[in-house]
């Protein structure tokens, strides 16, 4: 047996478990392997069907690891799952129950499927709203708060039987660069890690999590040099998340084929360094080339007494303590997407969606029969690789015409080209109403607001992810967050712009330069 494949977290293309990996499951065990959306699933039954044949594969071992990113909201890792509107929206209702009661809906639609890993909750703090990879995958900007909803999340999945991960330690929120295409840096000093970054990790700790993902970050306040990422450092790993946090469980790295880190030849010299600092688990891509470099590194650092037989054994009773205790739960796909996980749906659509302006006293909605709406929004789009929105449809117009039947729709590009902010501006003219969504607004999306806010139609803005965006076009009178352009947190907004239902949600992250953490308008239906 390799010694790098207790170790290792596979991954494949396929919908079916590929000959090559039936025999290496056969022959040279692995921790477990990683699903991914768009590489492997296809329906629930399929999923079901796909991880059974995994563990029968495996028999007579104990059950691998099998693991997915299943956090809400942006991403949505299993197909069919119940479209809750996920971390931010969950700070924004600022119930840590509702919390945890979503948590566990998501954890008993991944069991139902088996699927016993979920790479969730992201506990990062969203102190940078430029931040391009983090935004509604945090729950928001107090480490308070934060810390809080991290805990009713990591017990949510534990109590549903899916091991939860805490990530991306030792906190992601002040990055200026996505990990996916460069490597970040992380410049804050250690008082500013203790009252800032780590306190949703300690919370995370403390209610049980199973696993901690480790993010590719240039961290010196824990590193103590600005060249090595944090999972290559053992200050870092054992030191300050064994020693000093007391974290007992797996450590598990982010994707390796991310940009942050070397791809190629030289990658070797990060994996060795990875198991030296005792990371447990290394979380390969369906990249066989990678996967390969990977297990090679591992069996030559071991080979040439870089990687001792000490650290691998101490690694390696971890993961065989954790797998052991992995239950077995009845496969049951009808529970994915039920009526129940639905209501919950809505009921954190409701309890999240925030009235933050409205200046010009358009709410409720005081439309006539024959008035026309325009609705415009963005075509949904995957704004990073941890993103699964352009698998959806864009509903909001769909949501504003169940309440009014005169509803214009126009689906413009993520980046709108002049000529698309013509024809909206064109079309906003000659309605009675505009509502325009934004999603992360940057580019041209605040010029295309701007266009609509001058033709003087009476106009809703809504952010329909972070709520950062009215600071990109200020001049909003009325604006509104949503933190999901899934379905129930647009039929909710449409609910509460008609008055059917009050607007209770608070902002958890501050608008720069407008709003602070916590405001939101109450109304009344």
């Amino acid at each position: 047996m390799s010694v790098a494949d207790p170790h290792l977290l596979l991954a494949f293309d396929g919908t079916e478990v590929p000959s090559w990996l039936a025999d290496h499951l056969h022959d040279d065990p692995v921790a477990g392997v990683t699903l991914f959306r768009e590489h492997n699933l296809t329906t629930p039954d399929q999923t079901a069907e796909l991880t059974s044949s995994l563990q029968r594969h495996n028999a007579g071992r104990a059950p691998l690891l099998i693991a997915i990113d299943q956090e809400g909201g942006q991403l949505l890792g299993l197909v069919g799952s119940t479209p809750f509107a996920g971390n931010m929206a969950l700070g924004a209702a600022g119930d840590v129950d509702l919390t945890e009661r979503v948590s566990y809906a998501m954890g008993r639609e991944l069991a139902a499927v088996g699927i016993n890993v979920n790479y969730a909750p992201a506990v990062d703090v969203a102190s940078e709203p430029t931040n391009p990879s983090l935004g509604v995958r945090a729950f928001g900007d107090v480490p308070a708060a934060v810390a809080a909803h991290a805990a009713g999340a990591v017990r949510g999945f534990e109590a549903a039987g899916v091991r939860a991960t805490v990530k991306h330690f030792p906190g992601k929120g002040e990055a200026a660069v996505d990990p996916h295409y460069e490597l970040p840096a992380l410049m804050m000093d250690r008082d500013r890690l203790d009252s800032v970054e780590l306190p949703p990790f300690t919370a995370g700790f403390e209610a049980g999590a199973s696993l901690l993902m480790v993010g590719h970050y240039l961290v010196p306040a824990l590193t103590g040099d600005d060249n090595t990422p944090i999972p290559g450092s053992r200050s870092a790993i054992t030191d300050v998340v064994r020693g000093q946090m007391g974290f007992g469980h797996l450590v598990v790295t982010d994707a390796l084929d991310m940009g942050a880190l070397d791809q190629g030849p030289t990658q070797a010299i990060e994996i060795i360094a990875m198991m030296r600092a005792g990371v447990d688990l290394l979380l390969c891509m369906p990249d066989r080339a990678l996967t390969n470099r990977v297990r090679a590194a591992v069996e030559r650092g071991h080979a040439r007494g870089l990687i001792s037989d000490a650290t691998l054994a101490e690694s390696r009773a971890r993961i065989a303590a954790m797998r052991a205790s992995l239950e077995a739960h009845p496969i049951d796909p009808s529970v994915v997407g039920n009526a129940d996980h639905r209501d919950l749906a809505d009921e954190l659509a409701r309890r999240s969606v925030t009235l933050v302006r409205d200046d010009d006293s358009l709410l409720p909605l005081r439309i006539e029969p024959g008035d026309s709406i325009l609705v415009v929004e963005p075509e949904p789009t995957n704004v990073t690789p941890a993103d699964t929105t352009k698998l959806y449809d864009p509903r909001l117009a769909d949501a504003i015409r169940r309440l009014h039947p005169d509803v214009e729709s126009l689906v413009i590009g993520h980046e709108p080209s002049p000529s698309d902010i013509a024809q909206v501006a064109d079309h906003a003219a000659k309605a009675n109403l505009v509502v325009v969504g934004t999603v992360n607004a940057a580019g041209e999306q605040p010029a295309m607001v701007e266009a609509v806010l001058r033709s003087g139609t009476p106009t809703v803005t809504v952010a329909l992810r972070t709520p950062f965006d009215l600071a990109s076009y200020p001049a909003s009178g009325t604006h509104v967050c949503t933190y999901s352009g899934h379905e129930p947190s647009l039929v909710a907004l449409a609910e509460a712009l008609f008055g059917r239902r009050a607007f209770v949600g608070h902002l958890p992250a501050a608008i720069p330069g407008l709003y602070p953490t916590g405001h939101g308008l109450s109304t009344h239906p």
